[in-house]
């Protein structure tokens, strides 16, 4: 068994829990306090765990196209002759969650601003509140079609940004 790929195995499957965790967390927290304060998921309101469902699941397919590009920071600080330095790890992983935080941001803001030129006169967050289902359903499936339709050019856009060794070109 090559201990080497297990133990930065067992920290990929670590660090990707905690991550995830932590991030979808976080935006748990961000929607509740700024939207829906007096919504819970405990309570009557489908429409709320329907609409939060379909957020979760959004930034569930963000990271899972940001965490290879940290992994493969770590895969680079261990394999190199040149080991980088922890803070240098955690700078770009923070760059990498960054930048999907900022993407997840413009692509809810752009569901609602499609939602409200597609339905004039409908307040969706109202319409949650009010327990309205089929607003929820419809805003969280455009907005997991487009995460979906921006994922791959979110994991170019963070794999372009990965600290790869300098190669020489022969040709």
């Amino acid at each position: 068994m090559n201990t080497q790929l297990f133990t930065l195995a067992i920290v990929e499957v670590i660090l990707s829990i905690v991550i995830s965790v932590a991030v979808i967390f976080v935006s748990y927290k961000i929607l509740k306090r700024l939207f829906f304060r007096d919504e819970d998921l405990a309570g009557d309101n489908l429409a709320f765990t329907i609409f939060t469902s379909g957020i979760v699941l959004s930034i569930g397919i963000i990271l899972s196209e940001i965490l290879p590009s940290i992994t493969n920071v770590i895969r680079l600080s261990s394999t190199q002759n040149e080991s980088i330095d922890p803070l240098t790890i955690v700078t770009y992983s923070g760059l990498y969650l960054f930048i999907g935080f900022l993407i997840a941001l413009c692509i809810n803001v752009s569901v609602f601003v499609l939602f409200s030129i597609l339905t004039r006169g409908i307040n969706e967050f109202k319409e949650i509140q009010r327990n309205n289902v089929s607003v929820a359903i419809l805003v969280g499936a455009i907005l997991i079609s487009i995460t979906l339709i921006v994922k791959d050019s979110i994991a170019l856009l963070i794999s372009s940004l990965i600290p790869y060794p300098e190669v020489t070109n022969y040709l």
